[in-house]
């Protein structure tokens, strides 16, 4: 019988990686702590090492603006930790807005709210492609920086750490979405952000394993995975979740009983020679 603390440690994990960014973000603003200054778009680390968003730095290239050697080095840092542990761990383990949405969830599970009617979702997955797309092409157009003006993101980090001002409206919206329309709306069909991190993490080192021996397809994993379409090959085959679209959240590995599920470390061969297998659900 699993403990607690083996049902939720990661969930804690995550809690505590989350508030602790924001405190220390906070910190730098507030008393001018140097470990960690500036946002979720740029910041420095203990005053030397510079983390810069991709995405945003695409829009400001898009948009004709001349990048700063920082910037690129920034940029550089954030795409190599993201490519080797997992793009879209940024959602799960860093993103304030998983806050939002995860109670969302657990709300929809508490009141059995369920507006899918014969499989038909209002918003596609490959949504998010599209907006990560649409938010360059405007950017182009329009010479700035398009999505960091309307990014509910930036709005709430900005917000807790500065004071919240729309940053509450963004977490209302969301929200609302999340649990009336859609479950795991924003972060898993619409926002952009989870899709530029969805294609670094295609190349990433550290996967959800799957031992198809140990399965006794309870289907626990899929009750939970805000990603759900990753799992496919759950009681089919003993292999690692290879989309990029996995958050590396780590609720299934919390909630197996059969230990059917643990990280490891994919062998690239192997795997290059399998081939990913990104299903997007319909």
């Amino acid at each position: 019988m699993k403990t607690v603390w083996n049902n939720y440690r990661y969930l804690i994990l995550r809690r505590m990686t989350q508030v602790g960014l924001l405190v220390l973000y906070f910190g730098a603003n507030a008393w001018g702590w140097t470990l960690l200054q500036g946002n979720l778009s740029s910041s420095l680390i203990l005053g030397v090492v510079p983390m810069s968003d991709p995405y945003a730095a695409l829009q400001m290239l898009v948009a004709g603006a001349a990048l700063a050697m920082d910037l690129l080095i920034g940029v550089a840092v954030v795409t190599v930790f993201y490519m080797l542990i997992g793009g879209r761990a940024f959602c799960s383990w860093v993103c304030p807005i998983n806050m939002v949405t995860d109670a969302a969830a657990l709300m929809r599970e508490k009141l059995e709210v369920n507006r899918v009617q014969n499989g038909k979702v209002p918003v596609k997955r490959v949504t998010r492609y599209w907006v990560l797309g649409l938010g360059l092409v405007v950017s182009a157009l329009m010479g700035v920086t398009a999505f960091e003006f309307v990014s509910p993101i930036s709005m709430v980090h900005r917000g807790l750490v500065f004071g919240m001002g729309f940053g509450w409206a963004a977490i209302v919206v969301i929200f609302l979405f999340d649990l009336f329309v859609l479950k795991n709306g924003w972060c898993g069909h619409v926002c952009p952000l989870g899709g530029m991190y969805s294609l670094l993490g295609k190349f990433s080192l550290i996967r959800v394993h799957h031992d198809e021996a140990a399965c006794t397809l309870c289907m626990k994993c899929k009750d939970v995975c805000p990603e759900v379409q990753v799992l496919h090959m759950i009681g089919k085959e003993s292999i690692p979740v290879l989309s990029g679209e996995c958050t590396n959240c780590a609720r299934c590995i919390e909630v197996c009983d059969d230990d059917a599920l643990e990280f490891s470390i994919r062998n690239l061969a192997n795997n290059n020679n399998r081939g990913a297998s990104d299903e997007i659900s319909k």
